[in-house]
């Protein structure tokens, strides 16, 4: 009685209208691209490279917060002296930075 009835109209459709009905998606993704995926693999990258780099000598910080140089490198370890005459073996991922040198000096 208050609701009247509901017809579908016939839509004039133009050529052109399907792409610009997906021109928002196109969009979004350009923008998730650039904004997300884009630094995410760069950042991967830098951190294989890093770990590829990897010498004795080398002041690091691992991803559990440990400082110290690394004393031996292995094919997928790394030995790390956090102290003297104190090392810790820990796997190459689990390296999250290369300090420059004199950095532990610094700190101490």
């Amino acid at each position: 009685m208050f609701i009247s009835n509901a017809y579908a109209e016939a839509a004039a459709s133009a050529p052109d209208s399907g792409i610009m009905n997906f021109l928002p998606l196109f969009a979004l993704i350009a923008v998730f691209y650039f904004l997300i995926l884009r630094p995410q693999t760069k950042r991967a990258k830098e951190q294989k490279a890093m770990i590829t780099a990897l010498q004795r000598g080398d002041e690091v910080v691992t991803s559990g917060g440990e400082v110290g140089t690394v004393s031996k490198v292995y094919e997928q370890y790394v030995a790390v002296e956090i102290a003297a005459n104190l090392e810790v073996t820990v796997q190459k991922s689990a390296i999250q930075s290369v300090l420059p040198k004199g950095t532990i000096k610094a700190i101490k």
